[in-house]
């Protein structure tokens, strides 16, 4: 059975914007993505809004709804009552082009600071051999639909601006430990982490575990692994010492 539901939602362009009311059809069953749908349908054919798949595997609808960072086609109407006034505005770390749409290229010049996978010398692709174990723990961030919900949510950049010219952010530091736990990966992984990619401004709140979507443990089985690393690698004496004598080439 729908109700008239009450929405205040974010419309406005990089120079400035605000939020406005709305009150919108909601039915069982559906999603904040379908009654944005019904509101540019029937009250705001100009409203900007960035979706593909609605199934909550292409990343593209991200946004904040009453404050925290989801995808707008993940997140059930029915966690709201009724009564209940649903904010939707654009997601607050990066720059806004148009209504709930954002500026996300920040995401694109981090991945590709992140150098490739580098096989071992003298291994042909034919040739590679992984344990199990190995392969299921790179699945886990292979599940990453790159929503950028966990880099708006990380205070070090949502916060403080100046920070993302140093910090890969969470989603990019993930891809750095993914690499760097594949048993055939030769780069310095834990060097770049640290140097390059702002590993050490990351204080493990887990914020961005909270609202990844596919569930990942980005602190936990990415982040936290890292920092654990680099520490072994600049005061465990023993692990210094075999990193000289048998560092990867």
């Amino acid at each position: 059975m729908g109700y008239q539901g009450h929405f205040r939602v974010w419309r406005g362009s990089a120079e400035g914007g605000g939020l406005e009311d709305f009150t919108v059809e909601v039915n069982e069953g559906e999603v904040v993505l379908d009654v944005i749908h019904r509101l540019q349908a029937t009250q705001a054919p100009d409203l900007a809004v960035r979706w593909n798949c609605k199934a909550g595997k292409c990343g593209s609808c991200s946004a904040e709804i009453n404050g925290r960072p989801r995808l707008l086609c993940m997140t059930r109407m029915s966690v709201f009552a009724e009564g209940e006034t649903v904010t939707v505005t654009p997601m607050r770390t990066f720059p806004v082009i148009r209504d709930l749409v954002t500026d996300v290229s920040y995401n694109y010049r981090k991945a590709r600071e992140v150098p490739a996978f580098r096989p071992p010398a003298g291994v042909a692709p034919g040739e590679y051999r992984m344990q199990q174990v190995d392969v299921q723990r790179s699945q886990e961030f292979r599940k990453c639909i790159e929503c950028f919900l966990c880099n708006d949510t990380c205070h070090v950049i949502r916060d403080h601006e100046e920070n993302k010219e140093a910090f890969a952010g969470p989603r990019f530091l993930m891809r750095v430990a993914e690499l760097e736990m594949h048993p055939l990966d030769s780069a310095d992984r834990v060097g770049q982490a640290q140097s390059e990619h702002g590993l050490g401004l990351c204080n493990i709140t887990k914020c961005c575990t909270e609202v990844c979507p596919e569930h990942i443990k980005i602190t936990d089985n990415a982040l936290i692994p890292m920092k654990e690393r680099v520490a072994d690698r600049r005061y465990d004496p023993v692990v210094w010492l075999g990193n000289k004598l048998f560092r990867r080439r």
